[in-house]
């Protein structure tokens, strides 16, 4: 089957209020930030939309192409990365694999220690909020789109 239902033809509701959600995670992470959860989630749960989709928005509010290109592996790249986005990261990836051990308590506490609560309850609505989509991208097989740089 190479074609499937779109889920904002089938609920309409359901898709503004994920939508939705990305706003209310927008108002209060920073846009880097908010482009290197999604797109490292997206690469986590292999959504090629997303992960797309993203990669372009990324670029878009400043991120360099060759962070971009060690994101997978960042861990290995820690200088490109500040000590925020480090824990950013941390937490993106606990919370996608959350049958693994959940959030840890060392992950959580230097979350709150960097962050701040506020801080971190956008950072965790906008995590679970990609999951979500990248559910819906894979689930549904959707398809990168092609843009130009």
């Amino acid at each position: 089957m190479s074609k499937r239902l779109g889920l904002q033809n089938h609920l309409p509701e359901a898709h503004k209020l994920m939508k939705e959600l990305d706003a209310v995670a927008k108002s209060g992470v920073d846009p880097q930030y908010l482009e290197l959860i999604k797109v490292r989630a997206s690469q986590l749960n292999g959504c090629s939309f997303c992960m797309n989709m993203h990669s372009y928005d990324a670029i878009k509010v400043g991120i360099t192409q060759e962070k971009l290109f060690v994101l997978s592996a960042w861990e290995e790249a820690k200088e490109w990365f500040t000590a925020e986005e480090q824990v950013v990261l941390r937490i993106t990836e606990e919370v996608t694999r959350i049958g693994d051990h959940g959030i840890s308590d060392e992950t959580y506490e230097e979350a709150v220690n960097l962050l701040g609560e506020q801080k971190l309850a956008y950072i965790l609505l906008a995590a679970i909020n990609i999951n979500s989509w990248n559910r819906v991208g894979v689930g549904l097989k959707m398809h990168p789109i092609k843009h130009r740089i």
